[in-house]
């Protein structure tokens, strides 16, 4: 028996040593040099493998969009894109930009339409040469209306880009600007084409009520665009769905799966989504029982169906997730459990390996929405550190 016990422990300890855990100390930080306050930052990485950064740094006086690349484990220096007096700059509705590989760029912004606490526009600029110049900015919602319009998400879709947001034009009474949830109206879900010059050449309502400050996501599947985002039932049930450009038409709304969380408001908590093919991953909050989990669910069929969702987070999750897919059936979730942010590996037939912590970081909105993005054989993470405002970032080997 006692050789035996020996022989199990010597077996456990040589399976131990070959499959070693990554731990927060297999991260490098990636040095970030911007002296000024900033925040919002988000993670893009092109067809060709190219890692973008973006982010807002703040002034009295004005905001200003800048971006870096990765290259050789060293963010470029910054480049502006834009700047402004007058932006709607927000902790969860914050600019993002994407690129096509090609040099094309695109990227978005938020611009007061008057002094209303939440009547702003959609503001789009694109770039032909990689980012070195940036256009004039064009607005994306063309209604007129003084209401809200944001929650962008932004994919090269084709010879174009496909870009979904929420519209508040069927909500807006004065001075609410939409984000009010009261009867008067709802807040939409839109989606569109626009080409690499930044003019529009489709446009369609996706679903005519939705949750009115959760952030959209969209991917391109083999099929088409799919847009994810936080629906809202009549009876103010908030969950999850999913909408499908197949054979040139969109689906109706579907939910991913039933939650069946009921919340009078807005739990500013989106969903994000990660494509290979028409492989499909997607993590989202959630809090039916008024405990928050986050969940990870797969789809091989372009979001048409969904297998069983997987939870992954320890008791303390609120949220603000990303993913990336890292091959067909295997997914990097992460997530912030309490003040800190953890990352773990999904797979889609419900296993999971233990999480890493990213960093510790802070429940407040000030410490914004933690990023991830891949970049080659390793993966980036951006956050926002609250107490110095600045922006970190690192990268963890895969």
């Amino acid at each position: 028996m006692t050789k035996l016990l020996t022989f199990l422990t010597i077996a456990i300890l040589v399976i131990a040593c070959k499959n070693p855990s990554k731990d927060q100390s297999t991260l490098k930080i990636l040095t970030f040099a911007v002296d000024s306050v900033s925040g919002e930052p988000s993670l893009f990485t092109d067809s060709v493998g190219v890692t973008y950064l973006s982010w807002v740094e703040k002034t009295k006086e004005k905001s200003t969009l800048s971006f870096s690349k990765l290259n050789e484990g060293k963010w470029s220096n910054p480049t502006v894109i834009s700047s402004g007096e007058n932006w709607f700059v927000n902790w969860a509705d914050y600019p993002t930009l994407a690129a096509d590989g090609s040099g094309s760029m695109i990227a978005h912004f938020l611009e007061k339409s008057e002094k209303g606490k939440y009547t702003y526009d959609v503001k789009l600029t694109t770039s032909a040469d990689s980012g070195k110049t940036w256009g004039e900015s064009r607005i994306l919602n063309e209604d007129g209306k003084k209401a809200e319009h944001g929650f962008v998400s932004l994919v090269p879709y084709k010879e174009n880009y496909f870009v979904a947001w929420l519209d508040g034009r069927e909500a807006a009474q004065e001075g609410e600007g939409g984000h009010s949830e009261g009867h008067h109206g709802q807040m939409t879900l839109r989606g569109a084409l626009i080409s690499k010059k930044g003019a529009k050449s489709s446009e369609w309502e996706l679903d005519n009520r939705v949750c009115d400050c959760c952030q959209t996501t969209a991917a391109i599947t083999t099929n088409g665009p799919v847009v994810i985002y936080r629906d809202r039932s009549a009876e103010e049930v908030r969950d999850i769905s999913i909408v499908r450009f197949v054979n040139g038409q969109w689906t109706e709304p579907k939910a991913v799966f039933s939650d069946n969380w009921k919340i009078a408001g807005c739990p500013v908590n989106g969903p994000r989504v990660d494509v290979r093919g028409n492989n499909l991953a997607l993590a989202w909050f959630s809090s039916p029982d008024k405990i928050g989990q986050v969940s990870v669910i797969f789809s091989h069929d372009g979001g048409a169906s969904f297998g069983s969702p997987v939870r992954v987070d320890e008791g303390e999750g609120i949220g603000r997730v990303d993913i990336v897919m890292l091959d067909d059936k295997t997914a990097m979730v992460s997530w912030m459990e309490g003040a800190a942010i953890k990352a773990a590996k999904i797979y889609a037939d419900g296993t999971k390996e233990p999480s890493i912590t990213i960093a510790s970081s802070s429940q407040s909105r000030s410490s914004g929405f933690p990023q991830m993005a891949r970049s080659g054989k390793s993966l980036v993470f951006a956050w926002t550190d609250e107490k110095l405002k600045k922006i970190n970032t690192a990268q963890l080997p895969l």
